[in-house]
């Protein structure tokens, strides 16, 4: 925890699209702060701005949005700011570092409450697996598909569904999807990216949910497997003292 006193903040711009060992270098600059203790880090995105090429980078326009600034800043002592600053002098390859004394006033954090452990209920059995695959452009009455598709899900009520969006892919037209337009590239690019939303349920209750989405879609594929389902749920503190074993007044 930092002490009131004098210290320096570290300011660092780099690209979101920039990488450093497969990851995105201000995820990886996170990762490393986070790793070697330092009291806190903060990452904003900017939403417009230029660098020294004096290219205007903005959400408006896609192709560039993919390359606006991405601000870190942490404030910690001077040892620790000297110790770390030869790593990120070497993961920072195009962006800038700013190193500035400042001053601690208050630097004060409040304990979390430790709640009991409780204990969990396992439900165990066969289920189905439900997938399915779209496109993040795909519209009903407006609004994104699989955001219309979740919601009708919840109102079944679904246990729980996941939405992922691939980064490459393509479908039965032969169409390639990739989330970043690359020119001269061997496949024609769409910015239409799959997606792909995934429900463990009950037979009963995937065909019912089959039965809703198939007619929301115009365009995607559907699939069932069979799966082994175990479920962990924590037990509910309401649940626990209507059993008999209520404590006393």
């Amino acid at each position: 925890m930092l002490t009131k006193g004098l210290a320096k903040k570290v300011t660092i711009f780099v690209n979101e699209d920039s990488t450093y060992h497969l990851t995105s270098v201000w995820e990886a600059i996170l990762q490393y702060l986070l790793h070697k203790g330092v009291a806190g880090a903060t990452a904003s995105r900017a939403i417009a701005g230029f660098g020294p090429h004096h290219v205007m980078h903005t959400m408006k326009i896609e192709l560039l949005a993919a390359h606006l600034p991405i601000r870190i800043e942490f404030v910690e002592s001077t040892d620790v700011v000297d110790s770390l600053m030869p790593t990120l002098y070497d993961m920072v390859t195009d962006g800038l570092i700013e190193v500035h004394d400042t001053t601690i006033i208050k630097s004060v954090m409040k304990e979390r409450p430790t709640e009991p452990r409780r204990p969990h209920k396992r439900q165990e059995g066969p289920a189905k697996l439900l997938r399915i695959f779209l496109g993040q452009g795909d519209k009903l009455d407006g609004e994104p598909l699989y955001d219309a598709i979740i919601k009708r899900l919840r109102m079944m009520d679904i246990l729980g569904a996941t939405v992922c969006r691939g980064i490459l892919g393509y479908g039965a037209k032969g169409e390639a999807h990739k989330g970043e337009a690359h020119k001269g590239h061997f496949l024609h690019i769409s910015e239409d990216l799959p997606i792909m939303i995934s429900v463990i349920e009950s037979s009963e209750n995937i065909g019912q949910a089959i039965s809703i989405v198939e007619g929301m879609i115009q365009d995607g594929l559907i699939v069932t497997s069979d799966v082994e389902m175990i479920r962990l749920v924590h037990a509910n503190p309401r649940e626990e003292s209507s059993d008999g074993n209520a404590p006393a007044s």
